[in-house]
């Protein structure tokens, strides 16, 4: 039960981020950023999120939307999306108000008390990269987009949601000697549920109804939910200039 830790054993922290320490979803506002450098036409996006947002409202599990949103991906290389995520990070934070205060003083807490701190997102690593070094976390745990000669093929082989997160923070735990009954974790939605129930204390951010009724039960702390996130600065088109030619991008 939360508050059984004997004092002085070594806990850490995981937080979710889109929602959680982000005000914004990483992996749309990145898509949108990038389908702008691209030079496609803003009904692209659109089209694009409605297509997943399709997908959800049918009932598909969050797991295939989650490898479903990188059919966009495919065949683009990986050093490429890589440098774009740094531009758009950069832009994110010049904008301001992209960062959720209370969730991030939260990290930094941990972070003066000695205990390491992960991000666990269902996001995927080239976007979290500038996040992560900005907040000097320990680790990151997220989704893992299929590669194949330096190039994405349009698939994930793992996915960061809901049971898989509970799983990837035991694991983590085990690996470097934490009892997950020290450790706390942050979650804004209910599919955050399986990964606050693998720690020893869940904070709730926000006001998912599902995950506030368990916080009641629980005992759980709660933290306010982030602000809107602020409009996207879009960039020019740069295609021509940054993306991959079709020659570089991965046979078919």
């Amino acid at each position: 039960m939360p508050g059984d830790v004997r004092a002085g054993t070594p806990g850490a922290a995981f937080f979710d981020v889109d929602g959680t320490l982000t005000t914004g979803t990483t992996l749309f506002r990145f898509l949108e950023y990038r389908f702008a450098v691209e030079g496609r036409p803003p009904q692209a996006y659109t089209e694009e999120r409605q297509r997943l947002r399709a997908m959800t409202e049918a009932g598909v599990c969050r797991s295939r939307t989650n490898r479903a949103y990188f059919a966009s991906y495919a065949r683009l290389g990986v050093s490429y999306v890589a440098d774009l995520a740094e531009d758009w990070f950069r832009t994110e934070l010049e904008s301001g108000g992209f960062l959720h205060d209370s969730a991030v003083a939260a990290l930094r807490g941990h972070q003066a008390a000695g205990e390491p701190v992960v991000l666990v997102s269902g996001s995927f690593p080239a976007l979290l990269a500038p996040l992560a070094r900005l907040l000097d976390v320990d680790a990151v745990l997220a989704t893992e987009p299929e590669t194949l000669l330096g190039h994405y093929t349009g698939d994930a082989t793992v996915t960061m949601i809901g049971a898989t997160k509970a799983d990837a923070v035991r694991s983590w735990c085990a690996e470097h000697g934490i009892d997950p009954a020290a450790a706390t974790a942050y979650g804004d939605h209910a599919s955050d549920l399986p990964m606050l129930r693998a720690t020893g204390r869940g904070v709730v951010v926000g006001g998912d109804r599902e995950l506030r009724a368990v916080a009641a039960r629980q005992g759980w702390r709660l933290l306010p939910a982030p602000p809107a996130a602020p409009p996207l600065r879009l960039p020019e088109p740069l295609w021509t200039a940054r993306a991959p030619s079709a020659a570089a991008r991965r046979p078919a």
